[in-house]
């Protein structure tokens, strides 16, 4: 089979240049990632749009749909688009239209819809040929400055238009609105923040560019949402996401209690976190009171059965009030008065989406034209130092306009001075302009702005028009000249146009910020002693109290003991499997001992191809020691192996073909690890010298081996030594070894150790 890196592409020419295959698809994949990146699903941070948008709002303005323009047929919004700027499907660039009318979806809409636009429901926006748009008051923010130079255009796609490169907004629109992608290779999710909050920190900015970043946050505390709700993530949480330019916060809904007749009450849930609807919210509560079994289930879990007599035990009735009095009105009744009221919410918060994370990713394309990821703080000195230059250039062109226009007028006040001479000189010249020009000492600009006057704009009274608006022009000359000359000038300048933007868009803030612990469902449990029995075959059951002979354990045919686990009723079950994730059970949730118990495989989502190779449980601070046959281990507390997923999560990194030795539960007075190979090579080794590895991993080497040898055994060593356990002269043999015996075998860590020496036979570790 022929190498596909030695495959060449040709051109058409004999001799053309040869380009290999592998050569050519990473240059069209890199050609495609980029227009995907650039081209449709990153904003600029300019003006905060993609092309689709940017479009969308270039075509209305031309096509005259101003805030007081009569509103036409999205279809045709969508026609012009299409037609002239944005080659692609009719369906994607009406609904970017028809999000960009959303008031939940959009911060500050920048299209007035009329019609069926959709609903925070899901629910779709009715046809183009329905739906008729116009452009909203705020979308001027990104348009009035348009036709003054303050942009570049480009050619559209067939070189029959011109298009803005980018819109000249007057405020960083991309924080106001937010804006979501997913491109290739990255992904955006900037949350939308309030105007009066943003504005106020860009001139703060401006005022001051090393502002320190607390002041900063305290001016932006964090994002505001469409649709409102409450950010209860820390003050410091959302300035570290800013920080970064990555994260997630906490955001809930927010509520209010009714009260109704004869003590009654109910709770009314009226603004929502983004990402959520009231019918998701409906959904999820239908799902939790009338489960469905799982695939491959025959019945319903435990943890279904609990969380369904849980709701049942609280909820009475939900509905949804939603309508054109209350956006949002969804209304919760309890089983009764008497329930506590925390706990109604809390439990709702718990097993809904009316509590849950919000991601944030500010990745957008930079005033260089790169994507990236960025600071609150880059985005907002991006943004400045685009405006900065908007106005430089939209001064820039109003002066040569204003110097134009001062040519011309000095040029009618030749006329105005020497009329009689000005109307000879063209009644007796075959070519009157260069005549007008060699006698008055006009420019061709001059002469031919005289030759096109009416003989009305000779009358006295032009003339002193003429006078006042020289001397007006002149005077706005010289503003535009200082502006230009004088940064400091620039600067009020735009502060100024700023402060009047916010005074005319801006509005109070909608989502609340307030600090609050996130919503848990704690299940109340008596705290107790109790023995945790596991069988080899990976059967669980719970037995009250310590102490007991597990010679009186009874399992199916063909199981035996793997472990009885002495700990408490609050304490976590982990197991670990083949793969090296990790899953915990609680051990209250345990069947008893009355019966054979319920396989660990029930209680978890175990992935495919996987099995369950071990299980500890006990305390959470308890530390335990993880290891492998390869040779690698390291040190973990019990609570950093649980976890609140079902499905668990990786915390031993194993290589193929390696398996996971039982672990080692820790004792206060253990002071080293004792390791026995495959070959007999025996190492003990001080404890101060492995890792605690809270988030899991490989770990360090912890024995050399030779080449086919495998780590088999291993133990920690007590005050008392380590026992091998084994048989000597057909008899059950315990040898102890003591501190001077144990020093022959121990090292540092990563060593062979040495081939160890006593005569018992199949020597077993084990703690002394």
């Amino acid at each position: 089979m022929m190498d596909s890196t030695q495959v060449g592409l040709f051109d058409s020419d004999e001799g053309g240049e040869q380009l290999t295959l592998g050569l050519y698809a990473e240059q069209a994949y890199l050609d495609y990632a980029v227009s995907v990146v650039r081209g449709r699903a990153l904003p600029d941070v300019a003006d905060g749009q993609k092309p689709v948008q940017r479009r969308i709002l270039y075509a209305m303005d031309a096509m005259g749909l101003g805030p007081g323009a009569k509103p036409v047929k999205s279809a045709r919004v969508v026609g012009d688009v299409l037609g002239k700027y944005h080659p692609h499907g009719d369906q994607a660039a009406y609904d970017a239209m028809v999000r960009m009318a959303q008031n939940f979806s959009l911060r500050y809409p920048l299209v007035d819809g009329h019609g069926n636009f959709g609903s925070r429901d899901g629910d779709n926006a009715a046809a183009m040929r329905y739906t008729e748009a116009r452009l909203t008051p705020f979308s001027r923010i990104l348009l009035d400055e348009l036709g003054e130079g303050t942009v570049e255009f480009i050619a559209n796609y067939d070189g029959s238009q011109k298009e803005p490169q980018l819109l000249p907004a007057r405020l960083p629109v991309m924080l106001l609105n937010g804006a979501s992608g997913i491109a290739v290779g990255m992904a955006t999710e900037v949350p939308s923040h309030n105007l009066r909050e943003v504005a106020q920190a860009c001139v703060a900015l401006l005022r001051n560019p090393k502002l320190p970043d607390d002041e900063l946050f305290e001016m932006i505390p964090g994002p505001d949402f469409a649709g409102g709700g409450q950010i209860i993530s820390p003050p410091e949480d959302i300035a570290a996401v800013y920080r970064s330019g990555r994260g997630s916060i906490k955001a809930r809904a927010r509520w209010q209690f009714e009260e109704l007749a004869r003590g009654q009450w109910q709770l009314v849930v009226t603004e929502l976190p983004p990402g959520t609807s009231s019918q998701k919210i409906l959904e999820e509560i239908e799902d939790r009171t009338n489960p469905k079994v799982k695939t491959g289930k025959k019945s319903l879990t435990a943890d279904q059965q609990q969380t369904k007599a849980l709701m049942l035990s609280l909820l009475d009735a939900v509905r949804d009030e939603s309508g054109k009095q209350a956006a949002v009105r969804l209304v919760f009744e309890p089983k009764s008065s008497r329930i506590d009221r925390d706990e109604f919410v809390n439990t709702l918060l718990a097993q809904t989406s009316l509590e849950g994370n919000v991601s944030i990713n500010l990745v957008c394309i930079g005033t260089d034209g790169r994507p990236g990821q960025r600071a609150l703080r880059d985005i907002l000195a991006e943004w400045l130092g685009f405006r900065t230059e908007t106005v430089t250039r939209r001064t820039q062109y109003r002066l040569d306009k204003v110097t134009d226009r001062i040519h011309v007028l000095e040029g009618r006040m030749v006329v105005y001075l020497n009329v009689d001479e000005v109307i000879q000189t063209i009644r007796e010249s075959d070519e009157p302009r260069p005549a007008l020009m060699e006698r008055f000492d006009l420019s061709e600009r001059q002469a031919e702005d005289i030759l096109e006057m009416r003989l009305r704009q000779l009358a006295k009274l032009e003339g002193f028009k003429i006078e006042k608006e020289l001397a007006a022009q002149k005077e706005e000359q010289g503003r535009l000249e200082a502006l230009l000359a004088s940064p400091s000038a620039l600067k009020r300048q735009i502060i100024k146009e700023i402060d009047a933007d916010t005074k005319q868009y801006g509005d109070d803030r909608r989502t609340l910020i307030e600090e609050a612990e996130k919503a848990v469902l704690e299940t109340k449990v008596v705290d107790e002693p109790v023995t945790v029995i596991v069988s080899q075959k990976g059967w669980l059951r719970a037995r009250q109290g310590h102490g007991h002979d597990a010679a009186q354990f009874n399992f199916k045919m063909g199981d035996s003991l793997y472990d009885a686990i002495e700990c408490r009723t609050t304490d976590n079950l982990v197991a670990l499997s083949s793969t090296g994730r990790v899953y915990t059970v609680p051990v209250a949730g345990l069947p008893s001992a009355r019966g054979d118990g319920q396989p660990v495989t029930s209680l978890i989502d175990l992935e495919q191809g996987a099995q369950v190779v071990h299980m500890v449980a006990g305390d959470a601070e308890q530390a335990w020691f993880l290891g492998t046959q390869s040779g690698y281990g390291f040190m973990a507390k019990l609570k950093d192996m649980t976890t609140r997923q079902k499905a668990g999560k990786q915390f031993v990194t194993l290589e193929k073909g390696d398996a996971m030795l039982k672990p080692i539960g820790l004792q206060g007075t253990d002071k080293a690890l004792a390791m026995l190979t495959r070959k007999g090579r025996f190492l003990i080794v001080d404890l101060s010298e492995f890792k605690t590895l809270s988030g899991g991993g490989r770990g360090t080497i912890l024995m050399g081996l030779d080449s086919g040898d495998r780590l088999e055994q291993w133990s920690a060593v007590s005050p008392a030594g380590v026992c091998l356990s084994g048989v000597y002269r057909n008899k059950q043999t315990d040898v102890v070894l003591d501190a001077a015996e144990m020093e022959v075998y121990t090292g540092k860590r990563a060593r062979k150790g040495r081939s160890l020496a006593v005569k018992v036979k199949q020597p077993q570790l084990r703690r002394a």
